[in-house]
């Protein structure tokens, strides 16, 4: 299904990011805790700013910043700015890919470690000779990066279930289901949870989601209490005394 691609300005793919503009409550919420949700928006921020500063840096013949919500003061020159779509991710990674001509890959706003070097197999000269489809496997059962040659046929991914622990295998088996060449990406750690953060920071020294970690503070959420029959309550110390009255415990 490759077809001859023309080389456009600066390269032959249009590369997307799909973000959500980074509000407390609205983006990371699996981050609080233990980071409060201006915290978590916080975090998302440096996040997306590290991975629009690594895709500027990439050669495309265009930018799209695919947005739930408005621009900020950090997005970068240089990217179109689309709307997400309503429906669910199935739709809405569709409906991206659909706004472009020619090959296109689409990565998130969750993995801040990405750099150019990363996607330089799939944005060089011979990036799309024998390939229909790139794929980046995400370490949580997801994807970071999808790319097709051909990104107007919609049915690739509407109806994929999206946010499981099999998003990614159900998605790469559906590309090599149509009859697609697919070439493989490194895995790569989204940022979901507080552990994440700590071992994607590491991951980037030198980034702004890693000094923004820095900044807050290394923190893990406390551990679960263990599901089971309630602990009975200890019973009350007694008096020094050795009366039967319990004593009173101290502030």
């Amino acid at each position: 299904m490759s077809a001859a691609v023309p080389a456009g300005p600066g390269g032959p793919t249009t590369l997307l990011v799909i973000a959500k503009e980074p509000l407390p409550g609205r983006v990371k919420t699996r981050l609080t805790p233990p980071y409060a949700p201006a915290e978590a928006a916080l975090l998302a921020e440096a996040a997306l700013t590290d991975t629009l500063r690594a895709v500027r840096a990439m050669p495309a013949c265009r930018r799209v910043l695919v947005l739930d919500g408005r621009p900020g003061p950090w997005l970068p020159p240089g990217f179109e700015v689309l709307p997400q779509c309503a429906g669910g991710l199935d739709e809405r990674l569709a409906a991206a890919f659909a706004a472009c001509t020619g090959p296109a890959l689409l990565v998130g706003m969750d993995t801040p470690q990405l750099t150019p070097g990363l996607l330089a197999p799939a944005l060089g000269p011979a990036g799309w000779q024998g390939c229909d489809a790139w794929f980046g496997p995400a370490a949580d059962g997801g994807f970071w990066a999808l790319g097709l040659a051909e990104p107007w046929q919609p049915g690739l991914l509407r109806g994929v279930p999206m946010s499981t622990a099999t998003t990614g295998a159900v998605q790469r088996r559906r590309l090599v289901a149509a009859g697609l060449r697919v070439r493989d990406l490194p895995e790569l750690l989204d940022v979901d949870t507080a552990a994440d953060a700590l071992r994607v920071a590491e991951a980037a020294p030198g980034s702004r989601f890693a000094a923004a970690v820095e900044r807050l503070g290394r923190r893990v959420p406390a551990p679960r209490e263990p599901v089971g029959e309630p602990a009975a309550p200890a019973p009350a110390p007694l008096s020094p005394g050795g009366g039967g009255r319990p004593c009173r415990r101290a502030n």
